[in-house]
C-alpha cells in the first residue's frame, strides 16, 4: 500500500533547493501527485512564477522557461499573481507520472523579474519496489548524471 509524504517551502526567485529522496536501496520510489505554489504577498503586487521539479541538479541552468522535452523534469508549474482581483492566484500545473527513487531539486524562477520568494507544495506518492525496478531507477539515474 502506497502512503503520501509531503514537503514544503519557500525559494527566493532563481534558488533551486534539493529534496532528499533516496534512500541506500534504493527501494521505495516516489511519483508527483501535487504540486501548488503561491506567491508569499499574494495579490501586493503582480508576478509570474515559475516553479520545476527535476531528476538532476539545475543549479547552473535555473531559468523561466518551460521545455518539456527535457527528460529530467517531472512537474512544472507556472503562477499569475495579479495586483487586481481578476487574474490573481491562476495556476497551470504539468506532471509526468514518472517514478523516481533519488533526490529531486526544485526551482523557483521569475518570467517578469519579480524578487518576490514563492512558497511550495509538493505531495508524493511513496510505493515500494522490486530489486529489478529499484536497479533500474537507480542506473537510469546515474546514466542521466554521467551524460
Amino acid at each position: 500500500m502506497s502512503k503520501k509524504i509531503s514537503f514544503r517551502g519557500k525559494l527566493n526567485m532563481g534558488t533551486q533547493e534539493r529534496l532528499k529522496l533516496s534512500t541506500i536501496k534504493g527501494k521505495i520510489g516516489y511519483k508527483v501527485n501535487k504540486l501548488q505554489i503561491i506567491s508569499t504577498t499574494p495579490a501586493a503586487v503582480s508576478e509570474e512564477v515559475i516553479v520545476k521539479i527535476f531528476k538532476k541538479s539545475q543549479e547552473t541552468t535555473i531559468s523561466p522557461t518551460i521545455d518539456l522535452s527535457d527528460s529530467d523534469i517531472i512537474a512544472a508549474v507556472y503562477y499569475t499573481n495579479r495586483n487586481d482581483t481578476l487574474l490573481s492566484g491562476e495556476n497551470v500545473i504539468i506532471m509526468d507520472n514518472e517514478i523516481v527513487n533519488q533526490d529531486i531539486f526544485v526551482t523557483a524562477d521569475s518570467a517578469n523579474s519579480s524578487t518576490i520568494p514563492t512558497s511550495y507544495y509538493i505531495e508524493l506518492e511513496t510505493m515500494d519496489l522490486s530489486d529489478i525496478e529499484a536497479t533500474k531507477l537507480t542506473l537510469q539515474n546515474l546514466r542521466t548524471i554521467v551524460a
